[in-house]
């Protein structure tokens, strides 16, 4: 059986676009398509899908009430955000409940699988538009709190606790923060995908968090990145 995949979209040509790409992926089956907050959550308990694909804007709520169940129910599930709605407070909200990626509707449909099959094999697809400006925003506001977040980093004890990723990690998780998939990271740096993945799942222990834009929201926060 290939990863259950649960769609939660309330517009039904794009409900039926999403259904019918993840029919046609062998890797993957189509554990159920609802149009609802309350469907989706009913969904999530009954069948515990493995990746959720959601929209934002539904007609009973929220789709970031999707994600947080979802978590909450199985912090292993995968949640891919699949929304006409790409500014930073939809996009930063979506990643703090854990989303895994975010992609804007105008996906092709033969990406949308791609997507999902690369949100199991531990990447978090974000459409570049968005990666730019999560990036952007990342490196605007540690300069904005310079004084605030470069005080305690005089202390002899403070690197330590600011920096729980080895060298090797935190050189990982920059380049994973660009946006590049493990595979060119490995080139990059002349070790394995497979090695790169384990650097990635150790990162994610270190941070708490389940998603690359977890990551790298958490790594700059510690003034890691």
């Amino acid at each position: 059986m290939g990863t259950s995949v649960l769609i939660v979209e309330d517009e039904p040509e794009f409900l039926r676009r999403f259904s019918d790409a993840v029919m046609a992926e062998p890797a993957l089956q189509l554990a159920g398509a609802v149009s609802t907050v309350a469907a989706a959550r009913a969904l999530i308990d009954g069948v515990a899908p493995q990746v959720v694909l959601t929209d934002l804007g539904l007609p009973d709520g929220h789709g970031i009430e999707v994600i947080r169940h979802a978590m909450a129910r199985n912090p292993q599930c995968d949640v891919l955000v699949v929304t006409m709605f790409g500014d930073d407070g939809n996009v930063i909200d979506s990643i703090a409940a854990g989303a895994t990626g975010y992609l804007m509707k105008d996906a092709l449909p033969e990406h949308i699988a791609t997507s999902i099959l690369e949100v199991r094999a531990g990447g978090s697809p974000i459409s570049p538009a968005i990666a730019r400006r999560v990036l952007q925003r990342f490196r605007v506001s540690p300069a904005a709190a310079g004084a605030t977040v470069q005080a305690p980093a005089s202390g002899p004890a403070s690197p330590q606790q600011q920096t729980p990723l080895s060298l090797r990690e935190t050189e990982i998780l920059r380049l994973v923060a660009k946006g590049l998939s493990f595979k060119d990271v490995g080139e990059i740096l002349a070790i394995s995908p497979h090695t790169v993945v384990t650097h990635v799942k150790r990162v994610y222990q270190k941070l708490a968090v389940h998603s690359r834009g977890e990551a790298v929201y958490e790594a700059n926060q510690l003034g890691l990145l």
